[in-house]
């Protein structure tokens, strides 16, 4: 497979993640059970993968307390969130409100001292980035739907991840464990976390339609997708494998109108262009160096920072 195919690939099954959540709900599943099944059966792909690989699931308490955290911030929290906005918010806006968490990443590094202060070219991409979102719901127009329940909950999933990525990087990667076994061992505690969730939204009336589609989102979405985007980074870097982010708007906006005739207006449109424009300007460092060519290691930090996320 060539790394355009595996970028394509990827970025498809990545981004139509949020279609499948859509199709879930619309067939009666509630966002705790897409959430838990969904948890479950990632858990399952990388569990596989990781006795394929002959890695072996953390043994001490304190990696289990950390990824405790990270499984709420980064999984189980987003997770629901996403299918709680997406019950009132079509996928293919949701898939464009996901890609505004190195926005958030930056505002949380900003917070607690991490960031220094930004130079004129990132604070612009963090003004437009968010300026986009402003775009996409036009808040200046009636029944937008702007400060809805739904519209809140994808950015607050999308904020989640930015806490998740934050605390990881300081206590989790870099440590030692295989990265298969630590995201198995953290979707796991996902859908530990997520259980509880089940209480609320009543009892879901699934088709086999939606129990087809919490499949795929399940296992191919979630736990396919991170086997491919760990080989990408093993094999081209992790900058390769972060130009996908770029194009899961596209994916799920695309296949939000082709699948479910959701409305793909001039204004959704150019707000995904703002928000992609104003997150490239965010990641310019003020005239970096070229890096040296990464270690062993380091390629190990990068792959566990990178595929957490899942």
């Amino acid at each position: 497979m060539t790394s355009a195919t595996r970028m394509g690939v990827l970025a498809l099954l990545w981004g139509s993640g949020f279609l499948w959540i859509k199709i879930s709900l619309n067939e009666g599943l509630t966002p705790g059970w897409i959430t838990l099944v969904r948890c479950l059966l990632g858990a399952g792909v990388l569990l596989a993968l990781a006795y394929g690989a002959g890695q072996r699931l953390p043994r001490d308490r304190g990696t289990w307390a950390r990824l405790a955290v990270a499984a709420l911030f980064c999984n189980a929290l987003p997770f629901l969130l996403f299918s709680v906005g997406e019950q009132t918010v079509d996928s293919g806006v949701a898939g464009v409100l996901n890609a505004t968490t190195p926005l958030w990443s930056l505002l949380i590094g900003l917070g607690l001292g991490t960031e220094r202060p930004l130079p004129a070219t990132r604070l612009t991409g963090l003004v437009l980035g968010f300026a986009g979102v402003l775009l996409i719901f036009a808040p200046w127009s009636a029944g937008s739907g702007l400060m809805s329940l739904g519209a809140l909950a994808l950015l607050g999933a999308s904020a989640s991840y930015a806490v998740a990525f934050a605390y990881m990087a300081r206590h989790l990667t870099g440590r030692g464990t295989a990265p298969l076994a630590l995201s198995a061992a953290q979707l796991l505690t996902a859908t530990a976390l997520s259980a509880p969730a089940l209480t609320t939204g009543g009892a879901p009336t699934a088709t086999w339609t939606g129990i087809l589609a919490v499949a795929v989102l399940g296992v191919f979405a979630t736990g396919l997708t991170f086997h491919l985007n760990y080989r990408m980074i093993a094999e081209e870097g992790p900058t390769s494998a972060a130009t996908v982010g770029y194009l899961l708007p596209v994916v799920s906006v695309a296949l939000g109108a082709l699948v479910l005739d959701e409305p793909l207006t001039a204004r959704v449109v150019t707000g995904m262009a703002v928000v992609l424009a104003g997150v490239g300007l965010t990641r310019l460092g003020p005239g970096r160096a070229a890096q040296p060519r990464p270690t062993r290691s380091t390629t190990n930090r990068g792959i566990s920072r990178s595929v957490l996320r899942w």
